[in-house]
């Protein structure tokens, strides 16, 4: 089998920042965050996912929250300068990403958006997310992410 390379981690790579793959089978009834956390072995707290949304004034937005818990929209639309914020359909994903549901990274999207993580992601030196793919994670540090997908800290899960 060809091992797997995507757009999140050539990006990651170009930029020497280092990540560990945690691969998996994918499970087409349960694509949840908190099946791949139980899957791969982590915390639901320490694994991430990535929502995108649109705000009324901004556009496009990106979020990233715990796989165990909800946006808070009323938050959300507050820290990236809306009145509101909608998620955006599943349909619309991979043409405004470039990824599919159970498989959108913080990294490589077709376009750099306003990306939030949220405050917790401060409990942990590294987390995981997607590597652009179902059936892969990739585990680094919290950190460099943030400083790579040029993230804010804000509170925006309920």
């Amino acid at each position: 089998m060809k091992p797997i390379k995507t757009n999140a981690m050539r990006m990651l790579d170009r930029a020497k920042i280092p990540y560990e793959l945690f691969t998996y089978e994918v499970d087409e009834k349960d694509l949840s965050g908190t099946h791949v956390a139980t899957v791969v072995g982590l915390p639901y707290s320490q694994v991430f996912k990535t929502l995108v949304a649109k705000g009324d004034k901004t556009g496009y937005v990106v979020f990233v929250i715990p796989v165990d818990c909800e946006i808070d929209l009323k938050a959300a639309a507050h820290h990236s300068g809306n009145k509101r914020v909608e998620m955006i359909a599943v349909k619309d994903l991979l043409n405004v990403t470039g990824y599919i549901r159970g498989g959108c990274s913080p990294v490589g999207m077709k376009k750099q958006f306003p990306t939030y993580f949220d405050s917790s992601v401060t409990k942990h030196d590294r987390i995981a997310v997607s590597a652009g793919v179902r059936g892969c994670q990739m585990f680094l540090e919290s950190e460099k992410l943030i400083e790579f997908t040029k993230a804010e800290i804000k509170e925006v899960i309920r």
